[in-house]
């Protein structure tokens, strides 16, 4: 860490941080403040670079022309609730010290654990950025697996599908999704973080780039990394196929590209998909699709009666592809008439998706 960066979080911790757990009585806890501090500022970088750069890139090179960006207000409202609230509180209240418990609160938790990477290759120790490059492989390869999991598990795509039912996927859109839906996800990464031996400050950088790529790649612009690097990274036209609208024709068209930031494992496991045209974005499913019209509470309280109703019946725990009936209950989508259920949702899509190559008198609109 370089000086700058660590002057910086020691005075955010000792001025900010410290202060605001000593009132709300939380400073007696097993997590280091200054970690806490350290949390806070990436996000705010995180957040930084997301309206100064992403954001503006929207405008200029839009994969979808949109009329209005009304229904991405929740989802940088909820951005921002994330990454400078709850997600650096989770992390010092919870994540912290269930790694400190597990032995892995000093530098190099990797010396004392046998599945550590540099317990297993000891030579990595002293090359950190080759290193860094091992971490982040596993951890993406564990967000790939799972990933297919939230989709396959009914009661988990009932908390998984409240990210997806956005009709305007945008920059904002990756922090989008329910709270304990999050809770999952990062007591699943964080436990193969502390199982093979990633230092807390490590993991907070691996979570960064992660964002970083995943805020990228939801992104609503038309940008490739051409044939051959499309085939390692998640560009946002891959992902945005990922977020892409049933098609009642091709009905498990959708079922592809669930790589966070490699998307090479799509390709090892047979889930790429290319060459196909940009699509709208959202879900075929009423129940999902409401969300739309939703605020922060009313998103969380859907997504969590979706939960309920799945976990809480046999048909919750059966893989495969579902919908929601009225009482919060799965429908296997094999049950389902799909160009019925898209004849009756009386859904206007308001996206216009552009046509590859973009016509030389197209024009990016001014949205606000």
């Amino acid at each position: 860490m370089f000086a700058p960066w660590s002057h910086l979080v020691d005075a955010t911790s000792i001025h900010a941080v410290v202060p605001f757990l000593h009132l709300l009585h939380l400073d007696g806890l097993a997590g280091d403040p200054r970690e806490i501090a350290e949390a806070i500022l990436i996000s705010l970088l995180q957040v930084g670079i997301i309206a100064f750069l992403f954001r503006p890139l929207e405008s200029v090179i839009p994969a979808e022309r949109w009329t209005h960006r009304r229904l991405t207000r929740v989802d940088w409202q909820y951005t921002l609730m994330m990454l400078l609230g709850i997600f650096p509180m989770f992390s010092y209240l919870v994540l912290t010290p269930i790694s400190h418990y597990f032995g892995g609160g000093d530098d190099s938790p990797g010396d004392t654990s046998l599945l550590g990477i540099t317990h297993l290759i000891p030579a990595l120790a002293n090359h950190p950025l080759l290193l860094f490059i091992v971490y982040y492989a596993i951890y993406d390869l564990v967000y790939y697996w799972m990933h297919r999991l939230q989709h396959a598990l009914p009661w988990w795509w009932a908390l998984h599908s409240m990210h997806h039912s956005t009709r305007q996927m945008s920059c904002w859109t990756n922090d989008r999704g329910s709270l304990v839906d999050g809770f999952l996800q990062s007591m699943v990464l964080a436990g193969v973080g502390v199982v093979i031996g990633v230092a807390p400050v490590d993991f907070a950088w691996l979570m960064l780039a992660g964002e970083l790529v995943q805020n990228f790649s939801h992104a609503n612009v038309r940008v490739r990394f051409g044939p051959v690097f499309d085939r390692v990274l998640v560009s946002p036209v891959f992902h945005r196929l990922h977020h892409m609208l049933v098609d009642p024709d091709r009905p498990t068209l959708h079922n592809c590209n669930f790589g966070q930031v490699f998307s090479i494992w799509d390709v090892v496991f047979g889930t790429a998909l290319y060459g196909e045209p940009i699509r709208p974005t959202g879900v075929g499913d009423p129940m999902v699709d409401a969300d739309n019209d939703k605020g922060l509470v009313g998103l969380h309280w859907a997504a969590f009666r979706r939960f309920w109703g799945a976990v809480t019946c046999k048909a919750g725990w059966m893989l495969g592809d579902v919908a929601f009936g009225e009482d919060y209950r799965p429908v296997s989508v094999k049950d389902i008439d799909l160009h019925e259920l898209e004849a009756g949702r009386g859904l206007t899509r308001k996206t216009e998706p552009f046509v590859e190559p973009l016509s030389r008198t197209g024009s990016a609109p001014t949205a606000p």
